[in-house]
């Protein structure tokens, strides 16, 4: 039986091609020196984050599509572990590459982006991901997800990069809502040990044409995530898109980000939402 997309909850697979584009018109567009400015991600230059992006293409159509993994040497037991594991293979990785040539990562982002996008393109959307999306609190991920989650990453550091650059580009209703809808699956995660009454409802609020609303609401045994509820919640934490990329991902820290926020109704309780992370960091 055939797929439909409709049922597909976060659809991102088409803004791959367009996401790719973008960024080789902008890395095209650089003066040498543009490429040693300094990101929000924490060490790295826009050439390091170029390099990262390449090494996501080329990691992927090894694991998934060859199935050739590097097994950690010790076993990980814990998510901090699995993070710092990851952490190590980037910055071994951005390490390596700088002997690359800023034209020659351009010739790798395109031929390895193609292949990469041809392979995400075969994934049965409902088949069980090679890698699950931790961040979320799953063990295991159905595709879309696995999916929606490499799109965020592939958003994320373009964005990070022409945070640097000044340029702007991709905060667009059709490029970032995507991205922050799959950045909210981790709301309900980060609430996972908060107690309080049944039926209590926690609100984000993302502000301007491209942000929305996104709930959760506390369960006997869990919070459950909607994407709308006709009930007034508990707590709403109204973020602008600028903050909120840069805060979910970890390059402003809660306690920065507070100062961007409104928070409505119980603000202990909102506080929380502050530290939702959707990225290995």
């Amino acid at each position: 039986m055939a797929i439909s997309a409709k049922n597909i909850p976060i659809q991102t697979l088409h803004l791959f091609p367009i996401l790719d584009e973008l960024l080789i018109k902008l890395l095209r567009s650089l003066e040498p020196h543009e490429w040693e400015l300094a990101t929000i991600a924490k060490l790295w230059s826009v050439k390091d984050i170029a390099s990262h992006l390449l090494d996501g293409n080329l990691r992927t159509l090894s694991a998934s599509r060859d199935q050739h993994f590097v097994q950690s040497i010790q076993p990980l037991r814990s998510y901090n572990e699995l993070v710092t594991y990851l952490n190590e293979l980037n910055a071994d990785w951005v390490k390596a590459t700088k002997r690359l040539s800023p034209e020659v990562l351009i010739a790798l982002l395109q031929t390895s982006g193609k292949n990469y996008i041809e392979h995400l393109n075969t994934l049965n959307p409902f088949d069980k991901a090679v890698f699950s999306v931790a961040w979320a609190g799953q063990k295991e991920s159905e595709n879309w997800f696995h999916i929606a989650r490499e799109y965020t990453e592939k958003f994320i550091h373009q964005q990070q990069i022409r945070d640097a650059l000044n340029r702007p580009g991709i905060l667009t209703k059709q490029l970032f809502y995507p991205f922050i809808s799959t950045l909210m699956y981790a709301f309900p995660y980060t609430y996972r040990d908060v107690k309080a009454p049944e039926g209590t409802i926690v609100q984000i609020k993302i502000t301007g044409e491209a942000g929305g609303e996104w709930y959760i609401e506390k369960l006997r045994d869990e919070w459950q995530f909607n994407t709308k509820t006709q009930l007034i919640p508990d707590s709403a934490i109204i973020i602008d898109s600028q903050t909120a990329w840069k805060l979910f991902s970890r390059g402003i820290s809660p306690e920065k980000g507070i100062e961007a926020v409104r928070i409505e109704g119980n603000k202990d309780l909102g506080r929380i939402a502050l530290q939702m992370v959707a990225f290995m960091v």
